[in-house]
């Protein structure tokens, strides 16, 4: 989950890296109230890049030339996405620009320092350019000097430098950060440097331990739902896509494998949904079975999903109780999927259309389950259990192909 500018500076200000002074724009009108003085700079807060090259980014020196230039920003869409909000900024002339970072390296499994002397990084030969230092054990200043020196700093840059990455080390480990990046870091004639432009990644699995960072998912979760084709996936791990077969499955290999030999057996796969995980704005424990619940119910709220293909591979745990779930849902009454800590709203329940289920089920401890659905009295095709998970994709594919109606 990433912030918009606005939200990074904030945070930036109040760790101690220096940011320009700012002001939040809800509104062209705020522009005459704005506590900063002109030249200033208005930004368009979204959450795509290159906002400078699509005209996201504009100078003005009258209250007159902001409201105008706020109007058209408010009204730019980048990459489809329209701004709810501008950001206001001071001004800055910079005669030195650099690249810092803070990243987790999940092929480590250790935070690692990023600095390059030039802001502009063309990734793909990033390697030549881009110096790194691996932090090993518990941090200290010493790491954030040896990126400055092997950034080639000397003296008070250097210090200044290396005293901005301290910091973003510390905001990184503070707030469960994926992610701290400063882009670029600008150094004045005088030697100032200035954060002006900034991003951060928040770990979505840590957001649980952060009351703040559950506040800003739940805001970040309602804006996207509202401009969502299916607004219940708003703020689910998982894939939106627009076809008919949706998918769930317990981890991110075993859902684009589905989804890989959906679509190479001729079908097209709609939302695909990771059950491993609990919802971004669950503060709450979850457990796998209420995921469970829940997914099928978001799934069958759709209306353009003609079928659900549930691939359950490896370890899952209370088998007994999925096999109650899914038998719930095949052998519904139209009123609710029934589970023992979701209860679907009335809204969902009577949209809801409970399409056939294909359930893959593999590994020793799904036996019980495997014996308990094939008891189950059912409509044709409307559960269809499988071990191999080609015969499930082939039976998904199936079922979600358009039935041919005679003329009368």
């Amino acid at each position: 989950m990433d912030l918009l500018e606005y939200q990074v500076k904030e945070w930036f200000g109040k760790i101690g890296i220096p940011v320009l002074p700012s002001q939040r724009i809800d509104h062209p009108t705020d522009l005459k109230r704005l506590k900063i003085r002109y030249p200033i700079v208005l930004k368009s807060q979204v959450y795509t890049g290159e906002r400078a090259k699509a005209g996201g980014v504009r100078f003005v020196e009258t209250t007159i030339d902001a409201i105008a230039a706020a109007q058209t920003i408010f009204n730019l869409p980048i990459w489809g996405e329209l701004p709810e909000v501008l950001l206001a900024e001071s001004k800055y002339i910079g005669e030195q620009e650099f690249y810092l970072a803070v990243v987790l390296d999940t092929a480590v499994c250790r935070p690692v320092l990023l600095g390059s002397t030039e802001p502009d990084i063309d990734w793909e030969s990033a390697g030549e350019k881009m110096h790194h230092v691996v932090v090993e054990q518990e941090f200290s200043p010493f790491y954030a000097r040896r990126l400055a020196l092997k950034m080639g700093l000397k003296g008070t840059l250097m210090q200044s430098v290396s005293s901005v990455v301290e910091k973003m080390y510390q905001l990184f480990v503070q707030k469960d950060l994926d992610l701290v990046e400063i882009n670029p870091l600008a150094v004045s004639a005088s030697g100032q440097v200035m954060a002006l432009n900034g991003k951060v990644s928040i770990n979505e699995r840590a957001i649980g331990r952060h009351r703040d960072l559950a506040e800003i998912a739940v805001k970040i979760a309602n804006r996207q739902s509202r401009s969502s084709v299916n607004g219940h996936l708003g703020d689910w791990d998982g894939l939106e896509l627009h076809g008919k077969i949706g998918i769930l499955g317990n981890g991110t290999g075993s859902i684009m494998a589905t989804l890989d030999l959906v679509t190479s057996a001729g079908g097209k796969a709609g939302s695909c949904l990771n059950l491993r995980h609990a919802l971004v704005t669950d503060v709450s424990p979850t457990t796998f079975c209420s995921r469970l619940a829940k997914g099928l119910n978001i799934l069958a709220a759709d209306k353009s999903i003609q079928v659900i293909l549930l691939n359950l591979l490896g370890s899952v745990p209370q088998t007994e109780e999925v096999a109650q779930i899914i038998s719930n849902f095949v052998q519904h009454d139209k009123s609710e999927i029934k589970s023992p800590t979701v209860r679907p709203s009335s809204k969902t329940r009577r949209e809801s259309h409970f399409p056939p289920l294909v359930v893959r089920i593999t590994g020793s401890e799904f036996d019980v389950a495997k014996d308990f659905l094939a008891t189950l009295n059912t409509q044709a095709d409307a559960l269809t259990v499988v071990e191999n998970l080609d015969e499930a994709v082939a039976a998904a594919v199936r079922l979600a192909k358009p039935i041919a109606y005679k003329k009368a």
